[in-house]
């Protein structure tokens, strides 16, 4: 079966975003590039972006990898404030989401507190400190299968 793995960019700050990250769903980054590392002639990066990332990829549970890069200048910004998507985690007990939905939280912005929802499972919903939309899940029809 096809897997969904999220891409996330950035406006050059996606090696902090990953360092926090990472802090809350441990583990090791499974790649690290930067943009001195490619040498593309068609489209060179300037010295100011040499060292921001390229391609990140951090690892999540068994399967899963969250991924991202910074964005050039020269393609323009990001708005962070953009409510097109959001990155859904189904957490294996309520313990984890607690755990996950307070570290990512963290210095962001909670648009719904997780609780028990009208529909049966435990749910909340934020935008984290970087303007990346979350919702966290625990439901125990399917103990984090989903």
């Amino acid at each position: 079966m096809a897997q969904i793995n999220p891409y996330i960019h950035f406006n050059g700050n996606a090696e902090e975003a990953f360092t926090f990250y990472k802090s809350v769903f441990g583990g090791e980054f499974a790649m690290i590039s930067r943009f001195k590392d490619m040498s593309i002639p068609e489209s060179p990066i300037s010295e100011n972006e040499a060292n921001k990332i390229m391609h990140i990829a951090l690892p999540i549970g068994k399967s899963s990898l969250l991924m991202g890069s910074d964005t050039p200048e020269f393609m323009g910004k990001h708005n962070e404030n953009e409510n097109r998507s959001k990155i859904s985690i189904s957490a294996e007990s309520k313990e984890e989401a607690d755990q996950l939905f307070n570290g990512l939280s963290a210095g962001g912005k909670v648009e719904m507190p997780i609780a028990d929802s009208p529909w049966g499972s435990y749910f909340g919903m934020f935008r984290d400190k970087y303007g990346i939309e979350w919702m966290v899940d625990f439901d125990p029809k399917y103990k984090g299968q989903l």
